[in-house]
């Protein structure tokens, strides 16, 4: 059986294509308990950081996993630095480099839950000097994506449209949903 899905957009019906609006749809409704306890914590909105999270992991379709197969819980793509003291998994990732996309093995932070991925990421982007330019502009989409892209978050040159896509996309499914 086929789904269609049809989001209303400013008195306008969009079409979202086959099942691939109920898979987002499924994503928003699951993350959305924790992404707004964060949220209240954080002064991120909800729908900024479900958006990312469906973007960074293709609507949950590509997770970051354990070799095992058993997920990190990882919904933000953050990579583990030397500091990070937590548990890793180890992917091969694409990475822009002089513009030019490379395929390379990458190690990303490993959670418990996806509640500690969300708190981790607010931790992250919150109190980081890199980022202070995406915490200024937490009450325009594009401006809190430019902010990120700006303070290097993703090294896709094209992440700031892509990402306020994801959020948008987010935002017309929340209202859907209510």
């Amino acid at each position: 059986m086929k789904i269609f899905w049809f989001i209303p957009t400013h008195g306008e019906t969009r079409y979202l294509g086959t099942n691939h609006g109920a898979r987002q749809a499924d994503f928003v409704a699951r993350h959305s308990a924790a992404a707004e306890v964060v949220a209240r914590e954080s002064g991120i909105p909800a729908s900024y950081m479900i958006g990312q999270a469906g973007h960074e992991t293709g609507w949950g379709k590509s997770e970051i996993r354990h070799r095992d197969g058993s997920p990190s819980f990882n919904l933000f793509g953050i990579k583990a630095t030397p500091g990070w003291k937590g548990k890793v998994a180890e992917v091969v990732t694409t990475e822009y480099i002089n513009g030019e996309p490379r395929k390379l093995v990458a190690k990303f932070r490993a959670y418990d839950s996806y509640a500690e991925s969300f708190r981790d990421y607010a931790r992250l982007v919150g109190n980081s000097p890199r980022y202070e330019g995406a915490m200024q502009q937490v009450g325009s989409v594009q401006g809190f994506a430019a902010g990120l892209q700006r303070g290097g978050y993703a090294t896709d040159p094209q992440y700031a449209a892509k990402l306020s896509r994801a959020i948008n996309m987010t935002l017309q499914l929340q209202r859907a949903q209510t």
